[in-house]
């Protein structure tokens, strides 16, 4: 690695833990300093299994792996992550890359793949993207927690007039559907935009596609 004026990582960055695997202690250390350097959190692995064996971080952070490693490649420790549902970020690194090994790390989500020797602002860079993108994922994911949260505390039938209601259909229709009266179906109305915390149609249309609540097709004799 050779050194280069170094850009700071944003404060929600330093936040952040880089977890380094890689079977090189020179590189680990190395890795360890630079990051350090720049205020960020790191963690040293020298193998896949201590890296599966021991303790990750509960917060967001980025994977910085290589990609030839003693038994379990880096490549195979990227697709054990995802089956058990470890979603950080991953920069690769590699002394020996071809295209295809770099096209599969990408395929699967990685977000850099980095040849060594490689300058460290190269590395600093790739690492706060990677951050940056699994702080955004960890506040969307909490942001849709949020909303199944608010769900969860509508009744059956209000979840049902919400599925009716944000596909396009009037209180009027809505109630001819189910069976109920158009003030009967104001009232649940009232209580699902008061229950989800929402003002207007359209923020309860777009807190309904994050749920991915599926939602009545209009057809012709509904209008």
């Amino acid at each position: 690695m050779t050194r280069s004026d170094q850009a700071q990582p944003s404060a929600r960055s330093l936040n952040s833990v880089v977890i380094i695997v890689d079977d090189d202690a020179g590189i680990r250390a190395s890795l360890d300093s630079l990051f350090r350097s720049v205020g960020l959190e790191t963690r040293l692995f020298g193998s896949p299994a201590e890296l599966l064996g021991g303790s990750l971080p509960d917060g967001p952070g980025c994977i910085v792996l290589d990609v030839r490693l003693p038994g379990v490649s880096g490549l195979d420790l990227q697709s054990q992550l995802v089956r058990q549902g470890i979603s950080y970020p991953i920069i690769f690194m590699t002394g020996h890359g071809d295209i295809p090994m770099s096209v599969r790390a990408m395929k699967a989500g990685a977000v850099d793949f980095l040849a060594k020797p490689f300058r460290d602002q190269d590395m600093l860079d790739a690492v706060t993207t990677a951050l940056e993108r699994d702080a955004q994922h960890r506040a969307e994911a909490a942001t849709r927690d949020d909303i199944r949260a608010q769900y969860e505390t509508l009744t059956a039938r209000e979840r049902e007039v919400m599925g009716h209601v944000t596909a396009g259909l009037m209180n009027k229709q809505v109630a001819a559907l189910i069976g109920l009266s158009e003030i009967t179906v104001k009232i649940h109305r009232g209580n699902v935009m008061r229950k989800m915390a929402v003002r207007s149609l359209a923020d309860l249309v777009r807190k309904a596609e994050a749920l991915g609540v599926s939602q009545t097709r209009r057809t012709t004799d509904q209008t």
